[in-house]
């Protein structure tokens, strides 16, 4: 049996001290793995519906052949996807799951957090390293969909069919200041240049559905919709909910 609580890792960062914790969950008896950075949760392996969503949700909107306007049908695997925020791994792996994605860049800012998936400290962190499509980058992701070289820094000017991002706890609630700039027109129209035609741009959220953010996604993007996904919260014996926005290019 586990320890009742242990903390796995602690580290300073640029962005403040980190730390991953396990405990066990005395309703389930099972190990709960938790993620601080300061004084905040940033996500618990006891809440994980809406990461999971974000992947699902994201790519529903997706076709089934190759969507990016060369003609060329890629069959089955043909989708190039692209998640800004690692966490522990749940968006990753619920994408990797669809048998359309035929490769995965994970773009994380905190080295610590790619560490602890490569050194198998997480749950997820052996299935997702050893999936030979999934991919592990160390940058801001925030930086990279500014640049006009885009979010793979391997292949510059590369183009996704998806780009997934669950990094702060909503457009209006940043863990950065400088994160602001994505969620206005210009941030988001420079995102939307690294997507095929046709392609998905999805984020979630922890705060209920944001109508002016929709309308500003509506600017840039073909389509803009908030789905709000609610799961069961037991530590207030309840529900909760998050929102998860998917906004497409034109195709």
């Amino acid at each position: 049996m586990s320890r009742r609580f242990e903390e796995i890792d602690w580290r300073p960062t640029p962005m403040g001290e980190i730390s991953l914790r396990r405990r066990r969950d005395v309703a389930t008896g099972e190990d709960v793995h938790e993620v601080k950075l300061g004084d905040e949760f940033l996500m618990s392996s006891l809440f994980t519906a809406g990461e999971i969503a974000l992947s699902r949700l994201g790519l529903a909107e997706l076709p089934d052949g190759d969507g990016d306007g060369d003609g060329d049908d890629g069959g089955d695997s043909y989708a190039d996807v692209a998640v800004g925020g690692l966490g522990l791994g749940y968006t990753a792996r619920a994408a990797l799951e669809d048998a359309r994605v035929r490769s995965l860049v994970v773009i994380d800012a905190l080295a610590e957090v790619i560490g602890w998936h490569r050194e198998h400290l997480v749950p997820l962190g052996a299935e997702l390293t050893a999936d030979p499509r999934c991919r592990f980058v160390h940058g801001d992701f925030f930086a990279l969909a500014a640049d006009a070289d885009g979010l793979d820094p391997e292949t510059p000017g590369r183009r996704f069919h998806a780009v997934l991002l669950d990094v702060d706890h909503s457009p209006a609630h940043v863990l950065h200041p400088r994160h602001a700039a994505l969620y206005r027109p210009d941030g988001l129209r420079r995102l939307a240049a690294h997507l095929h035609p046709g392609g998905v741009f999805a984020l979630w959220s922890n705060d209920p559905p944001d109508d002016p953010f929709t309308a500003t996604l509506r600017e840039t993007f073909a389509t803009a919709e908030a789905h709000v996904v609610t799961f069961p919260n037991p530590l207030q014996d309840g529900e909760a909910t998050n929102t998860i926005y998917v906004a497409r290019t034109a195709s």
